[in-house]
């Protein structure tokens, strides 16, 4: 029994000084190297400091909504629902999500909106839209802003990001970026 206890006494005690200690040092002074010192992407806008790599709740009609968080939006723990495809809650909530973008997006079929609208991303803060989940919020947002379809969507081709290197991913839209962009708009 000794010869087991021992070793694993050891063991516990170099993991908790390595891992807590040594790694963690590590990890901090390689973010320190990197822009930001590991903050992530940060934009500062009107006093406001936002970061770019985290979705941001919007829910006015004058701007781009992004998909819905099972975190509620909190940076400080990302997470999905945990729920089944066939869990009742679940239903719910999606079809309570279906019926708020159809009342605020007249005009628009059940069948025509994109999935990432009503269901949130497995992280629950991811800040991108695809180019279909902007675009059919295009109307309802020039409606709010009093501009022009063809404004809004020339601020959507001016975002729209590209797969790296043209192969891996999707054209992407960062929700933030396009908002900050909307209110810069006249």
């Amino acid at each position: 029994m000794k010869n087991n206890i021992i070793p694993a006494i050891r063991l516990t005690l170099f993991c908790a000084l390595f891992f807590s200690g040594f790694y963690t040092m590590s990890i901090w002074g390689i973010a320190q190297l990197a822009p930001n010192q590991g903050d992530g992407f940060v934009t500062n806008n009107n006093g406001q400091r936002y970061h770019t790599n985290v979705a941001q709740a919007f829910t006015k009609d004058q701007y781009f909504w992004p998909r819905p968080s099972a975190v509620d939006y909190n940076a400080a723990g990302s997470g999905g629902s945990n729920k089944g495809p066939s869990n009742p809650d679940y239903l719910a909530l999606v079809q309570s999500r279906i019926d708020t973008f159809l009342l605020k997006n007249p005009g628009i079929a059940k069948k025509d909106i994109p999935a990432e609208m009503v269901t949130a991303s497995g992280s629950g803060l991811d800040p991108h839209l695809s180019l279909a989940a902007a675009s059919i919020q295009v109307k309802r947002i020039a409606k709010a802003r009093n501009v022009s379809e063809i404004q809004v969507n020339q601020l959507i081709a001016q975002h729209l990001e590209k797969p790296l290197l043209g192969l891996l991913g999707t054209e992407k839209l960062n929700v933030l970026q396009l908002n900050l962009a909307l209110d810069k708009l006249k």
